[in-house]
């Protein structure tokens, strides 16, 4: 095999050697899709280190999250600007994949993110959420979702 096709084969994989990938999920009360989401990640980039941070929930998804495999980490103040600002100051990698713990991202599709980021040599690539779980958006959540593609698309 050329070496062109084995980096090939190995991004296809989720390896993205030398690069040290970082999942990073911050969750509140995710403990019912915490879970899923680390599994579908590991499944999708096994080299990655996948991070759950707590962002101080009620409900049992530090252990969830734990019992996955996950590194978890604890921000007990709450709001999402707390925890993504933890987030990257505390996990040191080349690649960030930043994704919530509702189970709303396809996995799979991180690879060829990943790719076309470093192949690019870009510095963020933005993905959609994909609606395969009704349970998992919040009330309010599916029309935000709507008003920011709209805003992005359209500038409107």
């Amino acid at each position: 095999m050329t070496t062109e096709k084995a980096i090939s084969a190995d991004v296809e994989r989720g390896r993205f050697e030398p690069y040290k990938v970082a999942v990073l999920v911050p969750c509140y009360n995710e403990e019912t899709t915490v879970a899923k989401v680390v599994e579908d990640f590991r499944a999708a980039l096994p080299a990655a280190e996948i991070f759950v941070f707590d962002n101080n929930s009620t409900d049992n998804t530090g252990s969830v999250a734990s019992a996955s495999g996950a590194a978890v980490f604890l921000e007990k103040h709450r709001g999402k600007g707390f925890v993504v600002r933890r987030m990257f100051s505390d996990v040191e990698a080349d690649v960030y994949v930043l994704v919530d713990g509702d189970a709303t991202y396809d996995a799979p599709s991180v690879r060829l993110m990943v790719k076309r980021l470093l192949e690019g040599r870009l510095d963020m690539v933005v993905g959609s959420r994909v609606e395969s779980e009704q349970a998992a958006y919040r009330a309010g959540h599916r029309i935000r979702q709507q008003v920011a593609v709209r805003v992005r698309r359209f500038g409107v």
